[in-house]
Parts: C-alpha cells; structure tokens; sequence
C-alpha cells in the first residue's frame, strides 16, 4: 500500500496531487452538482450506516465511539468489497477520500484513511 491517503471536503478545489477522488459520504452533498464534483467514484458502501450516521450528528464529544463503531462496521462482511476496493486504490495510487462534512479531522473519511495508512 502506498500509505498516500489523504482526506478533505468536497467542496475544496480539485488538485492534480489528489490522486483518485473518492467520495465515502452515503449521501449526496448538498449544493453540489455532480458534473462540478470532480470525482472518480462515490463509493457509499464504506460510508457509516444510516443509523452510526444519525446518532454521531457530528459531535465531537462522540468522536471516539463513533470511531470505534465505524471500524466496527468497516470489518463486516457486507462492507468487504468496498473496503478492498479502496485498499486496491491505495496501492496503486495516491487516494484521496472526499466528504461534505465541515470538521473532516472528526469524519468518516479521517478514520477510513487512517485505518487504511495503518493496514498497510
């Protein structure tokens, strides 16, 4: 695995160095068309559940267990496919993963990249 997996918001201009773009949110950023997005894929699979998603509400005080509930997720055999498929990416590629989210350091995306830096 290369271990060049980075994460940002969407909304932030694309760059060359981004290596393939992939969104890891379940749903659709608002405000955003997806011609403007500059993506490579929206791979929703990997995102946390509906119901992770709902009870987090992006709270910081919750951001340790939301973690420990994500990886939880990310291990379940449903999830396995899309979780290789990103492990594939990264070891070919620099991978960078998009979210809407406005604190990215406490998302979604920032434990997915660096569980994946830590499996290499």
């Amino acid at each position: 695995m290369t271990n060049d997996i980075t994460y940002r918001r969407i909304y932030e201009e694309s760059s060359p160095e981004d290596g393939r773009r992939v969104l890891v949110d379940r749903v659709w950023p608002r405000g955003l068309r997806k011609e403007d997005a500059h993506l490579d894929e929206w791979l929703r699979d990997v995102a946390p559940s509906t119901e992770l998603r709902r009870w987090y509400g992006h709270e910081p005080s919750r951001f340790a267990e939301f973690r420990r509930r994500y990886l939880t997720e990310l291990r379940e055999p449903a999830r396995r496919e899309a979780v290789d498929h990103l492990r594939d990416i990264a070891g070919r590629d620099k991978l960078t993963l998009l979210t809407a989210t406005h604190d990215v350091d406490h998302s979604q995306a920032a434990v997915l990249a660096a569980w994946l830096t830590s499996a290499a």
